[in-house]
């Protein structure tokens, strides 16, 4: 029996969509921003011809009118003496400046005000520019990328020149130093100083940029340099409020742990510009975050040459079903244990856009399972935006789910929907189970169909950069190639889980992912997948 969504479910989705919450957790819903804004450029033009036609019509009549009054109050008397002037000037005043009025009175921008009204309930709000923000900060953090290579746009794989300006630097360090995030905050305005210094313009003062670059260093442990820096700021703005207290407790606070330390002398500054690496990010809530991103990087992948020789790639036909027969599924080895593997043509183009087609309107931000409560809910390690499709709903849906059966052998009757995820602005999912662990027994409970037996994961979209599908507990790195899936299981046969399978979808860096998956259920594979005699088989 298929599962389908709570109908309030659907009605918390569709509020989500109604109000465009969280733009920047898909890309696929931003590039319908792109042509909002060349809608709302259009309508600026169009704005502005009206504004130049409406300044043209008043100087005109601002230029005739000139003329008329230099001869009529040359000699009044004698101008108003002839009839003709007479009536004209009456009608002037009483029609024609009415007139006149009523051009300078029309508002040209009814039109453009209107357009915007329209389009604003689709506008990212606050949450999506921090959101943005901190998207950056994540890719920094997990590519090793310094502040420099954002602000200057280079980044690999990028066809776009894009830059930050030294008011996007500070406002990118001002969200980090809101979070109380001090180590962002630190990169960011160091990199809106340099910016300063080398003449870029810029409507945000020195004296900012000092103030909160100077207090994000302090709380970085470095107080040398947070003097140095604190007397830069004084010394541009001596009345600033805090600055001068700001230095005489960073003074004292350095002569206390100077006398601790029985030397003598404040310790000098170092010369040396801060930059990625100049301070020790701080420790977070995941044990594995360093070996997760420097998977993420390419970094300590172990595929020995020893592990490679025991990867194949056959013609898989689902053991003889019909429908592959003739055109049987090209299977590589991805890893050996556990088994990972890769279909290639899994998907059509055809399909792929079909499917996005139909998610597109549906997409609202992803959700993950409560471990106690089993309820869905947002969480901030998973950024992307998803929708759930049934197979009902149109012919290439159903014939996705028939293709994963007859690949895997499994039945897909007690499976999930078929679920499409686009990653937005850093789109990830830090490392995670599919499957749920014996601490979290009601995680499925309302399915009704046992545990995650395994998971089918469609590429649907090349990624340039970023992006990989990594494994920290075994090292391994699978990317992205559109119209590929990856299978594996995540339970043994006896229905004990698979740890091993701890895994995550990494930043995207470059480019916009688009996965779909399958996540197979317990129910129903008793006699398609036998029990093992071991816990562990």
């Amino acid at each position: 029996m298929r599962k389908y969504p709570s109908l309030l479910s659907l009605a918390l989705v569709c509020c989500c969509w109604s109000v465009q919450a969280e733009v920047f957790t898909s890309i696929g819903q931003m590039t319908d921003l792109i042509y909002t804004e060349k809608e709302l450029v259009q309508s600026l033009k169009e704005y502005i011809k009206a504004e130049e036609s409406k300044l043209d019509a008043v100087k005109s009549w601002a230029n005739k009118l000139d003329v008329l009054t230099r001869v009529s109050t040359l000699d009044p008397e004698g101008y108003l003496a002839h009839p003709v002037n007479a009536y004209k000037l009456m009608k002037r005043l009483n029609t024609e400046w009415s007139e006149l009025e009523s051009l300078v009175l029309q508002d040209p921008s009814d039109g453009f005000i209107s357009n915007m009204t329209v389009h604003r309930q689709y506008f990212p709000d606050q949450e999506d520019e921090k959101g943005a923000a901190k998207a950056l900060m994540r890719l920094q953090d997990t590519y090793k990328l310094d502040s420099e290579s954002f602000a200057r746009g280079k980044l690999p794989g990028m066809h776009h020149n894009a830059i930050l300006t030294v008011d996007d630097c500070y406002d990118m360090g001002k969200t980090a130093y809101n979070e109380a995030d001090y180590y962002h905050a630190v990169l960011w305005m160091q990199q809106a100083l340099r910016q300063m210094d080398a003449g870029e313009e810029h409507v945000v003062s020195k004296a900012d940029v000092l103030d909160y670059l100077s207090y994000s260093v302090y709380q970085m442990g470095d107080l040398p340099r947070a003097i140095e820096l604190t007397r830069r700021l004084v010394a541009i703005d001596s009345s600033h409020q805090r600055a001068g207290g700001n230095l005489r407790y960073f003074e004292k606070l350095l002569s206390k742990q100077l006398n601790k330390l029985n030397q003598e002398g404040q310790e000098p500054a170092t010369e040396e510009p801060i930059q990625l690496g100049t301070y020790k990010r701080p420790n977070d809530y995941l044990p594995e975050r360093e070996i997760y991103e420097a998977l993420c990087r390419g970094e300590g992948v172990k595929m020995t040459t020893e592990r490679r020789s025991r990867l194949y790639c056959r013609y898989h036909d689902g053991n003889r079903n019909p429908r592959l027969l003739l055109q049987p599924m090209k299977e590589e080895d991805e890893w050996d244990s556990p088994h990972i593997v890769r279909y290639l043509n899994a998907l059509s183009d055809q399909e792929i856009e079909k499917i996005k087609e139909l998610a597109k309107p549906r997409l609202a931000r992803a959700t993950v399972r409560d471990p106690i409560t089993g309820v869905l809910t947002t969480a901030n390690y998973r950024v992307s935006k998803s929708a759930w499709l049934e197979g009902e709903e149109d012919p290439v849906i159903e014939r996705v789910n028939q293709r994963i059966e007859d690949i895997t052998g499994l039945t897909t009757q007690t499976a999930e929907l078929l679920q499409i995820a686009n990653y937005g602005v850093g789109g990830q999912y830090e490392p995670h189970f599919d499957f749920s662990r014996k601490e979290e027994p009601d995680a499925f409970k309302t399915l009704g169909t046992g545990n995650r037996v395994a998971t089918f994961l469609n590429y649907m979209s090349d990624v340039e950069a970023g992006g990989a599908t990594v494994f920290p507990d075994f090292g391994a790195a699978i990317y992205p190639k559109k119209g590929t899936a990856v299978f594996w299981y995540n339970l043994f046969r006896s229905g004990e889980g698979d740890y091993r399978t701890r895994h995550a979808a990494c930043p995207v860096l470059v480019g916009s992912k688009w996965v779909s998956n399958k996540w197979i259920h317990e129910r129903g594979q008793e006699f398609r997948r036998p029990c093992g005699l071991t816990e562990v088989d």
